[in-house]
């Protein structure tokens, strides 16, 4: 079996409960829903099978030599929509090699069960019931629809609209919102506010 993979890379975890973690990203192409302010690009793609994805992994991530037991970076299936193309077995043969597994899902789809970590960000047509991590964008509307999802954490991100001024408000409004709200906590896209993907 092969799947739709935009791009595979090593980084650190931007946004959410994982931020400043370790991170291969394998970011799979494709989606159901047209959002907004998604900044992927789905155009491009290539066909890679469960091994050749772990040998682009493998190649990327490189441990130290000095210590007698390297610990791994945690995976990041995200997308697009991952859940439209993983399944149980690709989570099984990560597993294997030893990696801890994390998806990002909008929960429009069930995700496989043998997941180590999974993030909502649900916008509609959710079927989720429950995860460990709710990420629900803060736009200006100051609305929040958690679709009654029961989580571990709960997250409120501020829109990225990349307008400096609209941002600005957005997340004075999102902080605002958490000190009326407590069981939210601020989550920032710190790789765009540090600079690194």
């Amino acid at each position: 079996m092969s799947y739709r993979i935009n791009e595979i890379f090593y980084s650190l975890q931007g946004e959410g409960h994982n931020t400043g973690r370790a991170a291969v990203f394998v970011r799979f192409a494709g989606c159901n829903l047209k959002c907004p302010f998604c900044d992927t690009e789905f155009a491009r793609y290539k066909e890679l099978t469960t091994e050749e994805i772990l040998t682009q992994i493998a190649n990327i991530y490189h441990p130290t030599s000095n210590t007698q037991r390297p610990s791994l970076p945690l995976i990041v299936l995200t997308g697009g929509e991952p859940t439209l193309q993983v399944d149980e077995s690709f989570i099984d043969r990560l597993h294997e090699v030893g990696y801890e597994v994390a998806m990002e899902s909008n929960g429009t789809h069930l995700p496989p069960f043998n997941l180590d970590w999974l993030t909502i960000s649900p916008k509609q047509n959710v079927v989720v019931e429950r995860c460990n991590e709710l990420k629900c964008i803060f736009d200006m509307s100051g609305d929040v629809n958690d679709f009654g999802i029961q989580a571990d954490y709960y997250y409120l991100q501020p829109c990225d609209t990349r307008d400096a001024t609209q941002n600005h408000l957005i997340i004075q409004q999102c902080i605002d919102y958490i000190k009326r709200h407590p069981r939210w906590r601020l989550s920032l896209q710190t790789h765009k506010l540090v600079g690194f993907k």
